[in-house]
């Protein structure tokens, strides 16, 4: 009797396996499309998708991987590559999120809906409860790992935002240049106006600002310690030095008024429960006849849920707003919307960049950090990458003023501004 039980047992645990298995290859076959895709069990057994040589294949390194990615994809494939669980063995992890994300253009199969993502639905914000100190600790959790980390893939001026790709073939230097540029422009920034940026970084829009576009004083504030230092560093050695100030500052502590208001890259910090404060505050830090520019990711579909690797390893805190969630928060401010542009695939191009040259610098991430880390931030890229070029991710840089009559009333303006 012991030993039919025994037999039960192990009958319903490779039943089980079985529909995890199963799972897996209904899911990539939805996904996968035209593509040939291969994953190789941590037995030898193999699960293929498609006819052909495989264009991806990937190994799972022990038998309860493959059961974590089929029950939660969103937090497990990026867990298990980490952790070196998983391993790509033909092609890069881009190559898989590019085809499966792609995929997911045109369908979201309902297996891939788990409970656990309403349940992440419902309590998003609690999960975006950014007070003083959490701001500044997930601050510190990503911005502040080290320069020496963002010195391996960005641009020359230390840009950590969406690029704009005027042109085919641009660098990424000329591209975050234009990106500064087409910021400025649609400023309206006139000679010796102030102006504050809300999330500064590590300085490189207030220094254009100061030294290009003609502002004659320029307010950076952040909760980066490294990006304030460097900042700081940056405008001591600039010719425009007297009109540059830095600040270790939350946007909530604030004060003064300002012609202009730019916040670039920093709004998807704020979580979706402060979105009424951070409105109410650029309000009254704006002049009457002032304008703000806010450069954002957004999703253009209908509110979501942070992914949930993102928000455990990458930016905790974070949440990309749907639009439907920011431009009612801007009208409950008393301010109004005065142009919209959205950027669309300019921040799949940029991660573009940033990915290849951090993969040509992986050696010696790894040697500042180690081999987990590199995976990690492997997975961010590519992952970040695909997601803006197939999914609903976009950036948009919303115009915002006090009064209807502080911008232009067309367009025209911003080439010649350029």
């Amino acid at each position: 009797m012991g030993a039919a039980r025994g037999a039960a047992i192990v009958t319903s645990a490779e039943d089980t396996w079985t529909m995890f298995a199963r799972l897996l290859k209904q899911t990539l076959s939805a996904l996968a499309g035209p593509h040939a895709l291969q994953l190789i069990l941590a037995d030898g057994d193999r699960i293929v998708v498609g006819q052909g040589a495989p264009e991806v294949v990937l190994r799972f390194h022990d038998a309860a991987a493959p059961r974590a990615l089929a029950l939660d994809p969103d937090l497990k494939l990026g867990e298990l590559f980490t952790d070196g669980r998983l391993s790509v063995e033909k092609g890069k992890i881009y190559d898989f999120l590019d085809i499966t994300f792609g995929g997911l253009e045109n369908t979201r199969p309902s297996w891939l809906a788990p409970m656990s993502d309403r349940l992440r639905f419902a309590t998003r914000r609690l999960m975006q409860r950014n007070g003083l100190m959490r701001s500044r600790a997930n601050v510190a959790h990503h911005y502040d790992i080290g320069d020496d980390l963002y010195a391996l893939f960005l641009d020359s001026d230390w840009q950590y935002s969406c690029a704009y790709f005027e042109h085919p073939g641009v660098s990424l230097d000329e591209a975050q240049l234009a990106k500064k540029r087409h910021i400025a422009a649609k400023l309206c920034l006139k000679e010796g106006q102030s102006a504050l940026d809300i999330g500064c970084g590590w300085g490189g829009m207030a220094l254009y600002l100061a030294g290009v576009a003609g502002a004659g004083r320029v307010e950076g504030i952040t909760l980066s310690e490294r990006q304030i230092a460097r900042a700081r560093r940056r405008a001591q050695a600039s010719p425009t030095a007297r009109k540059l100030h830095f600040e270790l500052l939350d946007y909530r502590r604030a004060g003064g008024v300002y012609d202009r208001i730019v916040s670039v890259g920093m709004f998807e910090h704020v979580g979706l429960g402060q979105y009424d404060a951070f409105f109410a505050k650029c309000r009254a830090l704006l002049a009457e006849d002032g304008v703000m520019l806010l450069h954002s990711i957004v999703n253009t579909g209908p509110p979501a849920f942070t992914n949930p690797w993102i928000a455990r390893y990458i930016f905790p805190g974070g949440y990309i707003p749907s639009l439907s969630e920011v431009l009612p928060a801007i009208e409950r401010a008393g301010l109004i919307v005065t142009d919209v542009e959205l950027l669309r695939l300019h921040y799949a191009e940029t991660l573009r960049h940033w990915r290849e040259r951090f993969m040509a610098r992986r050696e010696r991430a790894r040697a500042l950090y180690d081999e987990r880390f590199c995976r990690m931030w492997e997975f961010y890229l590519a992952g970040s990458e695909a997601s803006f070029r197939h999914q609903m991710l976009n950036v948009a840089q919303i115009q915002i003023a006090r009064r209807q009559n502080a911008a232009p009333l067309t367009r025209d303006y911003i080439g010649p501004a350029e």
